[in-house]
């Protein structure tokens, strides 16, 4: 990483280039690295060889389900296997000579202290709402399961291995509950339903803008085919809320009362 501060330049045209994210609960393979890494290494070298002002950004994405996962595999705490795996990916990208210049965490207090301002925002600004649903709890292990967690059969399309959240083979947005023959994607149990709340982003209210910002972004910064056709289906459908809090130990906690055992 580099160790010399790197600021904009007024007047100059000044580069921030970000690789998505890493989940920190596996070792990176060649397909993550071709996938988002590489190219924009490649675009940082560029940039900063016509000797422009360049930042480039990357880090480990530690909270979530995944992680709490895959401690509960391997017997550890999520900490610990984040710091573990933050570890493998540093050298893995060290290895290849990838030239970040902050590889970072998002389990930082800096992370948290952010997350929850831009949330608090939201929420004063009218566009979170609470709202109380059913959702999917493992009896075996005893846990509530994210979307991604519960498993199953897409009732489009019939793909034995969609996510509750959507089906990787036809790309339809699902809920658990929408899957056929849902399993628990930790232990295989099946899923009962009980009541929880949480809260959801209204993207219901934002609809209006971001269908004008996608029409003029997709052609500005000319969009791949299948981007568009993604973006336009979805609009089309009409953008529904979605849920921005989990119920999981580990994460950013979420600022609000009532809400102490949730995360974001």
């Amino acid at each position: 990483m580099t160790t010399e501060e790197i600021l904009p330049r007024k007047g100059e045209r000044n580069i921030l280039i970000t690789s998505a994210l890493p989940y920190v609960n596996n070792v990176p393979h060649l397909g993550n690295i071709v996938g988002s890494v590489l190219s924009a290494d490649v675009f940082s070298r560029y940039n900063k060889a016509r000797g422009r002002p360049t930042l480039y950004v990357c880090g480990t994405d530690e909270y979530g389900t995944a992680t709490e996962t895959k401690a509960l595999e391997e017997k550890v705490t999520p900490a610990e296997l984040c710091a573990k795996y933050h570890k493998v990916h540093a050298e893995v990208y060290e290895w290849f000579e990838i030239q970040f210049d902050i590889f970072g965490r998002s389990s930082t207090p800096q992370h948290t202290e952010i997350a929850q301002r831009l949330f608090l925002q939201l929420y004063k600004n009218g566009f979170l709402v609470e709202k109380e649903g059913d959702q999917p709890f493992c009896e075996k292990h005893g846990k509530f399961l994210a979307d991604r967690f519960v498993e199953g059969t897409c009732p489009n399309c019939g793909y034995d291995d969609a996510r509750g959240d959507q089906c990787d083979k036809c790309g339809k947005l699902l809920d658990p509950q929408d899957l056929i023959n849902p399993r628990c994607k930790v232990d295989g149990a099946t899923p009962v339903i009980r009541p929880t709340k949480h809260i959801h982003l209204s993207l219901g209210k934002l609809q209006p803008d971001v269908e004008k910002w996608a029409l003029e972004s997709s052609a500005k910064g000319k969009w791949s085919r299948n981007g568009r056709i993604i973006t336009e289906s979805w609009l089309k459908e009409g953008l529904k809320d979605r849920g921005v809090t989990r119920d999981l130990v580990w994460g950013v906690p979420v600022p609000l009362p009532g809400y102490e055992n949730k995360v974001l």
